[in-house]
């Protein structure tokens, strides 16, 4: 039996891998890496065999105790986080301290393509740290559109984006949810490999307003604002310089670089289809309108 630290456990990715471990029945000992364990408690008591424990990547007073106590380490970036060498380099030399020799990452399509993104500086922290790795690269969530995207679809009625005529690759949090947990039930199996998470379909985001307005007749907008004007409203509205700056580079690079690719990665780790954007888009109708 392993001890597998799941961080970001209250999130969307982290609770839809704790949805499928114990879907799938794991034997091993699942650890949610929290801020406020009492807060978490209540958002997860679904989960009755979880165990808590203070964790947060902005504050290396965590790191030892906790890791001194786990095998296997799911991480992701929190948001805000845009100086990764500030805060991940004392991570990683944590977890080498503490002999972990496994960490499923969370990280993003085209990282790879990328050297200033924060995703591709993590990977090559991990990788020159020689800890073993599994890299998950998802698409663009749906999920996005419920959550930091939906102030503006509920106040504005509209996307506001840098993005412009680029595809991205839309796939369900909860098809990466499970991805995840199959991989880390069988690390020994998908060991140092990397692996592209995406759902069926490249989309841009004003055929994405489309659809949701078809569907649900929400009468969405998406507006395509140049980076700048892009900074200086998220600003202005509260959003912290590095998040707006990581925004800009997720959304506006892409419309330089090609088409995302499908990988199919998903259906061999799962055995299962992606989901559609409409099926989402069914799932969260209430949301819209």
């Amino acid at each position: 039996m392993k001890r597998i630290l799941i961080t970001g456990a209250t999130g969307n990715i982290g609770s839809e891998i704790l949805r499928y471990l114990y879907k799938q029945g794991t034997r091993n000992k699942i650890i949610a890496g929290v801020r406020s364990i009492d807060r978490a408690k209540q958002e997860l008591n679904a989960f009755n065999e979880l165990e808590y424990v203070s964790f947060d990547i902005e504050n290396p007073d965590t790191f030892k105790n906790v890791l001194n106590n786990v095998d296997t380490l799911f991480l992701l970036r929190p948001p805000q986080i845009s100086d990764i060498n500030r805060y991940f380099i004392p991570l990683i030399d944590a977890m080498n301290e503490a002999r972990i020799r496994e960490v499923v990452f969370l990280s993003v399509q085209g990282a790879e393509k990328s050297s200033i993104i924060p995703h591709n500086k993590i990977e090559k922290l991990i990788l020159n740290s020689g800890i073993d790795y599994i890299f998950l690269r998802p698409g663009y969530f749906m999920q996005n559109l419920t959550t930091f995207l939906y102030p503006d679809i509920q106040k504005k009625r509209r996307i506001i984006l840098p993005a412009g005529q680029a595809k991205f690759n839309w796939v369900d949090v909860e098809n990466i949810g499970e991805a995840a947990a199959t991989v880390l039930e069988e690390f020994d199996r998908y060991r140092n490999q990397i692996f592209e998470i995406t759902g069926p379909e490249n989309i841009k985001f004003a055929e994405v307003v489309r659809r949701i307005n078809a569907i649900t007749g929400a009468g969405i907008v998406f507006e395509s604002a140049d980076p700048l004007k892009y900074f200086r409203l998220k600003t202005n509205e509260g959003m912290v310089k590095g998040m707006a700056m990581v925004m800009i580079m997720l959304h506006f690079l892409p419309r330089f670089q090609k088409e995302p690719r499908i990988s199919g990665a998903y259906e061999i780790l799962t055995r299962n289809q992606p989901a559609t954007i409409e099926k989402f888009i069914e799932r969260e109708k209430l949301k819209f309108v």
